[in-house]
């Protein structure tokens, strides 16, 4: 299986990864500037390379395969499948995932109190991604800037406890420092951070928001930083974050 990950394009990954974050295809093609036939191309040869009849399946191996960076390990929700069905190709015969609720949440493959680091090697920037316009800054946005500044500033306690009460039920303070400080170590603190996306996830009861940064890091090293935040007593508080 080592073999069959390792062939795997970074394109490819890309989408499954977004996958494993909430995405669907439909929302997969806006954050790429692709279209949706492009991305089911690009999950449909990943489940050919993997020898797996699923995307979600495909998914799975991709995280199983980047464990040792992953905090958590919860799938949470199959509500709302059916929409979603319209415009994800899930290949032949495809089984629906089980439905995990956390915190209270049912939500559409979304890895809600996980915490997922991809951060060993400097990433290319995606090309999709070059000629991005401005992204208008919202509630959700300024609250995931708070809060990446106090991981930028190493309070891993405040930044604790500025998450969702779904990310705490999952993750304690003492893992949460553990994998923040490892990723830290390797990236340092932020030079700069740009919006790139900034939209609704379905999540019920109210919905959550999904919040992608380019960030780049000491020595000149471009990530992105996903995030998903739910609401809480009328804030913004992060319930996941990857990093890729």
């Amino acid at each position: 299986m080592t073999d069959a990950i390792q062939a795997l394009s970074e394109k490819e990954k890309e989408a499954l990864r977004l996958l494993l974050g909430g995405h669907d295809a439909k929302s997969m093609a806006t954050v790429l500037g692709l279209s949706v036939h492009t991305v089911n191309e690009r999950l449909r040869d990943a489940r050919r390379k993997l020898s797996v009849s699923s995307s979600k399946a495909a998914a799975r191996l991709l995280r199983e395969a980047e464990a040792p960076q992953m905090i958590g390990d919860r799938f949470s929700g199959d509500a709302g499948a059916a929409a979603s069905a319209q415009t994800l190709d899930p290949g032949p015969a495809e089984k629906p995932w089980p439905a995990w609720t956390i915190g209270g949440f049912a939500m559409i493959a979304l890895f809600v109190a996980a915490l997922a680091f991809a951060a060993s090697e400097p990433a290319a920037q995606p090309a999709s991604t070059a000629a991005t316009t401005a992204v208008a800054e919202s509630d959700a946005s300024r609250a995931a800037r708070d809060w990446l500044a106090l991981v930028d500033a190493r309070n891993w306690k405040a930044s604790y406890a500025a998450t969702a009460a779904s990310f705490q039920k999952v993750n304690t303070l003492a893992n949460w420092q553990g994998a923040a400080e490892g990723v830290h170590a390797k990236l340092g603190p932020a030079q700069s951070r740009e919006l790139l996306s900034d939209f609704d996830t379905p999540a019920a009861p109210n919905g959550a928001r999904s919040v992608r940064f380019r960030t780049t890091f000491a020595g000149n090293v471009s990530k992105i930083e996903t995030l998903l935040l739910n609401q809480e007593g009328g804030q913004w508080r992060v319930a996941g974050i990857y990093v890729e």
